[in-house]
């Protein structure tokens, strides 16, 4: 299964870029996950839009080709961070290539209440005419890690959190086989 990573944080030592890298190795087996660029797209600009910079037209392909799609967030403002809406926004334009498009949300923050706030957000924007995606229904699915600092390893990055890890592999498991039933 192919799946493609995107994460809503360009920071160096995200914690979010650590939960896709954790989640990258621990379910190997089960999925071959590659995590997009957005730091090389340009600003969302309509002039471009039918024939956009290379970066564009790469990013959309990897999600075009992917089974489903990972989106990582952390919670800027109540909402998501502007350079994942714009990786959004360039990918619902003219070939549209998040229609009916498995996806699943998680995101980490060092508040309490995870990235509920910006998972809300993202999941309006993600039923926008132009996306159409097919999230993975709440309900208990949300992935809201909270606390990052208490969950991580400092030295390599990964999440170590068994709680939170013993949680992840049964939602992993949910959006497999949600990928397979779209």
């Amino acid at each position: 299964m192919k799946i493609v990573a995107i994460v809503g944080s360009l920071r160096k030592e995200s914690y979010n870029m650590h939960l896709a890298k954790t989640i990258q190795s621990r379910y190997e087996d089960k999925m071959e996950i590659e995590i997009a660029d957005i730091r090389s797209l340009p600003y969302f600009d309509q002039d471009e839009e039918n024939n956009p910079p290379q970066s564009v037209k790469e990013f959309k392909e990897a999600i075009a080709s992917a089974d489903g799609v990972l989106i990582i967030t952390p919670e800027f403002n109540w909402s998501i961070p502007g350079v994942l809406k714009n990786a959004l926004d360039w990918a619902s334009r003219v070939d549209k290539v998040f229609i009916g498009k498995p996806v699943m949300a998680l995101g980490v923050t060092m508040g309490q209440l995870g990235t509920v706030r910006a998972q809300m957000h993202l999941r309006e924007i993600l039923a926008a005419p132009g996306i159409q995606a097919k999230i993975l229904p709440p309900g208990g699915n949300e992935i809201l890690i909270g606390q990052a600092s208490q969950k991580f390893d400092d030295q390599t990055g990964q999440l170590v959190d068994e709680g939170t890890l013993s949680f992840l592999d049964s939602k992993v498991d949910t959006f497999i086989d949600f990928v397979k039933s779209v």
